[in-house]
């Protein structure tokens, strides 16, 4: 029985996949109903904290971005690109990682993706290269950011039981993290600097070429921020951005500026509370109109990925609380002799849900009751980003279709595509560095 209620599980997730971003939430919802009703399973409860978390930073963020402060970023960002332009396979995937290092979400990456295809076609560098790259480093950045949600995850109280991670800090995450997820920006960049043809090689190219209107779109292309005049509020902005990052990490850093009462603050809390606070101090003082807010593009896809957890984490949760006992044996058998096994259970449910923070929040209740090791589970993390193998997921499409050469695509056998050896590559190289650095670290 329980075997068929996973394949149900699996078939509505896919279904919900089908519809994307808040359709696979709340197609999620049926299936809730029907475990709860229909197959009397116990409901457990929703994934507060983790929906908590991605409110608090998209409010921030997306203020950010309606005040000018992300545009004044993309701005510095593309200078740097632009001054060594022969570059950009590696600096275009180090710039998105860092967009999402700092703002806690992937999707900024919509915002400097047409920047990085005009610079490679400028320079006559087959797109695929830097664009591919770009997307993939974009979403493997999350499990570094001291503000995204998936990361928030593995400080919840969940973790700190599991022997051996009872001292778990934001800070310990950080020093495995970040450079696991480095290297392997770095190696992924590194395959793509000499994956496909050169653009002036390659035949497709070449024959589209010969479209007059194709030929014509590919030399009048051309985006820039750089003729754009930030103002200083928009500056400003950015500046307040940097102090609340800085303080999150400062009070990882020091636990006693969070000691209340008789009690410690968590992180998760505290992420939440300032990323509030300097949302409305970035709002007040840059007088940025409310009402721009919620047109913005972190806005809106913060949102849709807010409710798509809800229901993906609230219907797998329901379902593994019931199953427990016997996923738990399953689990534990393959685990206990080969440990990074761990990590094929976490790319493929990443696979399903499309989102590092559902995975985590599924996942993270089943390590502590087989008793993974502490440094394993975390030295995983980068495995929470599976989903690029099956390109569905948004920033996967934009940059397909931000590709106006063609040479970014989903190939004809719908897995053959651009993100999946850089995704593959990233993955791998960031779990064998980060286990190796939980090991001495955690």
């Amino acid at each position: 029985m329980l075997i068929a209620e996973f394949i149900f599980l699996i078939a509505t997730l896919y279904i919900g996949s089908r519809f994307g971003g808040m359709g696979l939430g709340v197609v999620s919802g049926v299936g809730l109903c029907i475990e709860v009703f229909i197959l009397r399973m116990p409901p457990v409860s929703p994934p507060i904290d983790v929906m908590l978390i991605i409110i608090a930073v998209v409010s921030c963020a997306s203020i950010l971005e309606a005040s000018g402060g992300l545009k004044c970023m993309l701005q510095y960002a593309e200078r740097m690109l632009r001054k060594d332009p022969k570059k950009i396979t590696f600096f275009g995937p180090l710039v998105t990682y860092s967009l999402t290092l700092m703002l806690g979400t992937g999707h900024a990456v919509y915002t400097i993706m047409p920047i990085i295809g005009d610079i490679a076609l400028k320079n006559k560098i087959r797109p695929e290269r830097p664009m591919a790259a770009a997307s993939v480093a974009s979403q493997m950045g999350l499990v570094a950011s001291p503000i995204s949600a998936v990361v928030a995850c593995y400080l919840g109280k969940d973790v700190l039981q599991i022997s051996g991670l009872e001292d778990l800090t934001l800070f310990k995450i950080l020093m495995v993290n970040i450079p696991a997820t480095l290297v392997g920006v770095l190696l992924l960049s590194l395959y793509s600097n000499f994956r496909g043809k050169d653009l002036e090689k390659d035949p497709d190219f070449i024959e589209r070429m010969k479209d007059p209107e194709f030929k014509a779109e590919i030399e009048k292309s051309f985006n820039t921020t750089l003729n754009e005049v930030i103002p200083t509020k928009s500056k400003v902005a950015v500046l307040m951005f940097f102090t609340v990052l800085l303080l999150i990490v400062l009070t990882a850093v020091f636990p006693q500026v969070r000691m209340v009462g008789d009690g410690i603050v968590s992180m998760s809390m505290v992420i939440q509370m300032l990323m509030l606070a300097f949302g409305a101090v970035i709002l007040i003082g840059t007088k940025t109109p409310v009402s721009h807010v919620s047109d913005t593009v972190v806005f809106k896809s913060g949102m849709t990925a807010c409710i798509a957890i809800f229901g993906i984490a609230w219907m797998a949760d329901t379902y593994f609380s019931t199953a427990m006992p016997e996923f738990k044996a399953v689990i534990t058998n393959m685990v206990s002799e080969s440990p990074w096994t761990f990590a094929f259970a976490l790319a493929a449910v990443s696979i399903v849900v499309n989102s590092q923070a559902a995975t985590a929040k599924i996942l993270i209740p089943v390590v502590a009751a087989i008793g993974l090791p502490g440094p394993i589970l975390i030295g995983l993390m980068p495995a929470t980003y599976a989903y690029f193998f099956i390109p569905n997921y948004p920033s996967d499409i934009a940059t397909v279709n931000f590709d106006i050469s063609g040479t970014t695509k989903i190939g004809k056998y719908y897995l053959n595509h651009s993100f999946m050896l850089p995704g593959l590559i990233g993955l791998v190289s960031a779990c064998l560095v980060g286990v190796t650095l939980a090991e001495l670290f955690i």
